[in-house]
């Protein structure tokens, strides 16, 4: 078969389960099968492709057909400039958190730091700040210890495993450490909100990384209490937090000793991050 004939095929196949982006996901699926860029494709339409390869471009469309992330099908993802190996164990890295790295970035720049991050996942927020905070050190920590292994191959991949260690715990087992700066985007959908997720997220990404508890809080509240005695007086807390948790959040950053110093929102107009500070 040509290349225009298995594009036409995919994207028709995809289109007819609704996936709005058919054409985009139908060229990129097309674009690993065959190890060339997607522009290479488009002017080579012509190009006949052998059965082996036409056969595994056919089961790749049939994972994107019952909904499987993209992402994931092709084992990557970009984040701030850089691509990152994700699989089903970690959340896939969105935009929104790359708004976070950026005003992090501008509030720590030239700055030598630590830096915790708290349910790492990918890694792709500490190994973006860290690629950015050239003076700067970081672990990050996660209770999958997959999860984990995912992290440190990304760290391996862009060169900064001499300056993140990735651990396989839980943040109540850190003692005896201080950071300037924690982050966390933990899992902050309420329980019985996680059945409303779309397909792409429900049977797909790691329920351990969506699921807040019955108001999305619970672990929102653990890292907060928690954090008061990992991080050095005046040192940032940044928080990823979900759609109309800012108020609640807010109460319990105050309750126990921070004070918010600014607020990010998202593509959306809601609010999606918070930066505090440890006052006392």
């Amino acid at each position: 078969m040509k290349i225009i004939q298995l594009l036409n095929s995919g994207s028709q196949i995809l289109r007819n389960n609704n996936i709005k982006t058919y054409k985009l996901d139908t060229e990129l699926l097309l674009s690993k099968v065959l190890k060339k860029k997607r522009e290479e494709l488009l002017v080579n339409m012509d190009k006949k492709i052998d059965h082996k390869k036409v056969a595994l471009f056919n089961a790749l469309i049939n994972r994107r057909f019952f909904k499987e992330p993209i992402a994931y099908i092709l084992e990557e993802k970009e984040f701030w400039s850089n691509a990152f190996y994700v699989d089903k164990n970690t959340l896939i890295p969105r935009p929104e958190t790359e708004i976070m790295v950026e005003k992090l970035v501008s509030v720590f720049e030239g700055k030598a730091i630590k830096i915790l991050d708290i349910g790492t996942g990918s890694g792709c927020i500490i190994i973006s700040l860290v690629s950015e905070l050239k003076r700067s050190k970081g672990l990050g920590i996660d209770i999958s210890k997959k999860a984990i292994n995912i992290a440190k191959k990304n760290s391996l991949k862009h060169g900064l495993s001499n300056r993140i260690k990735f651990l396989n715990m839980s943040f109540s087992q850190i003692f005896n450490k201080k950071f300037d700066l924690i982050v966390s985007n933990p899992p902050y959908i309420k329980s019985c909100e996680m059945k409303n997720l779309i397909d792409d997220i429900k049977l797909y990404e790691p329920k351990i990384a969506l699921d807040g508890g019955n108001d999305g809080l619970d672990l929102i509240r653990k890292v907060i209490y928690k954090t008061k005695n990992i991080l050095k007086i005046k040192g940032m807390l940044a928080l990823e937090i979900g759609n109309e948790h800012y108020r609640k959040v807010s109460k319990i950053l105050k309750r126990n000793n921070y004070k918010i110093e600014d607020v990010i929102f998202d593509y959306k107009n809601n609010i999606r991050c918070i930066f505090s500070k440890l006052v006392s």
